[in-house]
């Protein structure tokens, strides 16, 4: 067990963080991520309220799907990335970073017009991540509906527990995140540990959350994006509704996207043995620092170390650079993530 976003979660099972890993990739795994926020805005005008603050264009997306965005703050900085789920005008729900969450819920309530409610459900929700290429199989063995596309969700009841089944995830495998009210949490979990021991299931923890996210370059917030570190920055303009005439942080990110950004996220793949960490210097065949890894861990699909990191725009895709891990210099070749085939789709 370990400390993370104000939660003790658990690093890794009996198991360990590796056979968790593969198990996620190969059959199915399951997390208790209960510690990330769940929030309701409520009202007349709550579409057009979220689609005035969050970074991506909620227009692109109809009820009962769900979209993957940004909270900036008016420099363009990151407050957080979330998940967007269009319930109807007048409801939308959205799901915070765990640390993240009261300041999010805050940030709203001082922006949100008269009639808008910001409603905190962060302490009486949870939510169990289901994903692997067998998590179909084992939601269908407890009855739950699971043929919705990817970036959907539906609302159902389970032994009488109010449960929303989104076909979301931060694997980069076919997966789900199963939202439930907290008195049926332990009851879902048990069963589908029962359940799934026919499938090869096993409970999984940060370590391997942190392993199967930085394969697919999926970012996290405080280390690879942050209130410093904008949406530009990051390569991340694809979540940006850039048409938009209106959302927190336009005016700053529009002049930056036109200015160029001093610094863009890419890759990294280790050439020879070791392994690149968060916040070590990348430097040039000259010996000259051109950025900074945000993230970094063994891969356990390569078998090999991989990071994601902020560089001089000048370091290109394909470019050897060398990672000063704790005083020897780590060959590495700039990629673009994600570094494995894996697909949520």
């Amino acid at each position: 067990m370990g400390p993370f976003g104000g939660w003790d979660m658990p690093i890794e099972y009996s198991t360990g963080t590796v056979a968790e890993h593969n198990a996620v990739r190969n059959a199915v795994g399951l997390f208790d991520v209960s510690h990330m926020g769940k929030v309701r805005i409520l009202g007349t005008g709550a579409y057009e309220f979220a689609n005035s603050v969050f970074a991506n264009d909620i227009d692109r997306i109809q009820p009962g799907q769900a979209q993957y965005s940004m909270l900036c703050n008016d420099a363009g900085g990151i407050i957080d990335d979330l998940i967007v789920y269009l319930v109807s005008k007048d409801e939308i729900r959205f799901i915070p970073n765990a640390g993240n969450a009261s300041t999010v819920v805050a940030h709203l309530e001082k922006l949100a017009p008269a009639g808008i409610t910001i409603e905190n459900n962060h302490l009486t929700q949870g939510i169990i991540a289901v994903q692997g290429p067998k998590s179909a199989e084992l939601l269908a063995a407890l009855g739950f509906a699971t043929d919705h596309e990817y970036m959907e969700f539906v609302d159902a009841r389970w032994n009488d527990f109010a449960v929303s089944i989104c076909r979301t995830g931060y694997t980069g495998e076919h997966g789900y995140e199963l939202v439930i009210e907290n008195s049926g949490l332990v009851p879902l979990w048990n069963e589908l540990l029962s359940s799934g021991s026919q499938f090869g299931v096993l409970p999984c923890g940060l370590g391997a959350r942190d392993t199967l996210r930085t394969e697919m370059g999926y970012v996290l917030h405080g280390q690879d994006i942050s209130t410093e570190i904008s949406p530009v920055q990051a390569r991340m303009g694809w979540a940006v509704g850039w048409n938009k005439p209106s959302f927190s942080g336009r005016d700053a990110l529009l002049a930056e996207k036109a200015a160029g950004a001093t610094r863009l996220a890419a890759g990294l793949l280790a050439v020879g043995k070791g392994i690149p960490r968060s916040h070590m210097q990348v430097k040039n065949a000259a010996g000259e620092v051109v950025g900074e890894t945000t993230s970094g861990t063994f891969s356990p699909t390569l078998q090999k170390g991989i990071a994601l990191g902020l560089f001089a725009p000048s370091v290109a895709f394909g470019d050897t650079l060398f990672v000063d891990v704790r005083g020897r210099d780590l060959e590495v070749v700039v990629a673009r993530p994600p570094f494995v085939s894996a697909s949520p789709k």
